[in-house]
């Protein structure tokens, strides 16, 4: 039963067991702190009464009526043939819906949206290997905090300054979002809630800002805004430097003002940041009570859960164990 551990007693054997895998697993309980908020695994139960409650109010999530706005949404699928989603099944199409505050037409929209943005992106998903997108995740570009802001949104965020442009190309970064998004996305409370994006520009380069090009800033509002089932209720800038300004012109032809509305700039102004996400879930760096965590404990979730190998693998990602997660 413990072959590791041998020559002692049937009684000593659980607490030398004990003791063997705490050492094992000493460095990843002690970089984990004892705050309730953090969250060691993703949401994949059914949300909870109070979430549906607010659902039902604030994006007219009703019980009583969801079955039949599915079952539109399907027959509309079918009747107006603009894609061929790979699934039809309730789960899928209600986080479309649930986007779009349950109007069908709108959600309809918004799926066939998605694929066209895959069909036309190709080299954002075709032989994407999970494992090699973990050496992103080492150079702390993304990441994905395992706690949520105080409303119970997930925050996305970038540290743009942290890209080598020579060694990780921008479709590569896309890639990483992607997978990020559709992890995220298999939580019914991001589903519901939406989710939250913060860009970190400190140390933002004029070389990376050359890459920001007119059909970059387009792709990039699609995902935001039109091309995927989860809202993004607000995006905050922070350490932008004069570069910024540049590349914001860019993005401005794409933006409406809705979505403009949903911006603001905080530069080093921490203070101005904590106004809307406490920061009490926020990182030590944003002045925070958290430390770092690694972008790479997103993509270990694919193999903790049959769930998620099922409904990435379903999308076309690969998770080859024999992949050099130290590609340069």
């Amino acid at each position: 039963m413990y072959p590791c551990v041998p020559n002692i007693s049937t009684q000593q054997r659980p607490k030398i067991y004990i003791f063997y895998w705490l050492l094992k697993h000493y460095e990843d309980l002690h970089r984990m702190p004892a705050d309730t908020d953090v969250l060691s695994e993703l949401d994949l139960g059914e949300p909870p009464q109070e979430l549906l409650e607010w659902a039902k109010e604030n994006i007219n999530e009703d019980l009583e009526t969801r079955d039949e706005l599915l079952e539109e949404l399907r027959n509309l699928i079918y009747e107006r043939g603009e894609c061929i989603p790979h699934r039809t099944d309730d789960a899928f199409l209600l986080r479309f819906l649930r986007a779009r505050m349950f109007n069908v037409r709108k959600a309809h929209r918004l799926l066939v949206n998605y694929y066209e943005f895959k069909e036309n992106n190709p080299e954002f998903y075709d032989g994407v290997n999970l494992r090699n997108l973990l050496r992103i995740g080492d150079k702390d570009i993304i990441t994905v905090p395992p706690y949520r802001e105080q409303t119970g949104r997930r925050i996305l965020l970038y540290r743009m300054g942290k890209w080598d442009p020579e060694q990780f190309t921008i479709d590569e970064l896309f890639q990483a979002t992607m997978i990020v998004l559709e992890l995220a996305i298999l939580e019914q409370r991001a589903q519901i809630l939406g989710g939250v994006a913060m860009f970190d520009l400190g140390g933002l380069t004029l070389q990376q800002a050359w890459y920001m090009t007119p059909s970059i800033a387009h792709k990039i509002v699609q995902i935001m805004v039109t091309s995927f089932p989860m809202k993004i209720h607000a995006i905050h800038i922070v350490n932008q430097s004069w570069i910024f300004d540049a590349v914001y012109n860019i993005f401005k032809p794409f933006l409406d003002s809705k979505m403009k509305e949903k911006i603001f700039f905080h530069g080093e102004n921490m203070e101005s940041l904590h106004q809307h996400i406490d920061s009490k879930h926020l990182p030590e760096r944003y002045g925070g009570v958290h430390p770092d965590y690694c972008y790479s404990d997103w993509i270990k979730f694919f193999e903790s859960s049959e769930k998620i190998k099922y409904e990435l693998s379903s999308l076309g990602y690969k998770d080859d164990g024999e992949g050099d997660g130290n590609k340069k």
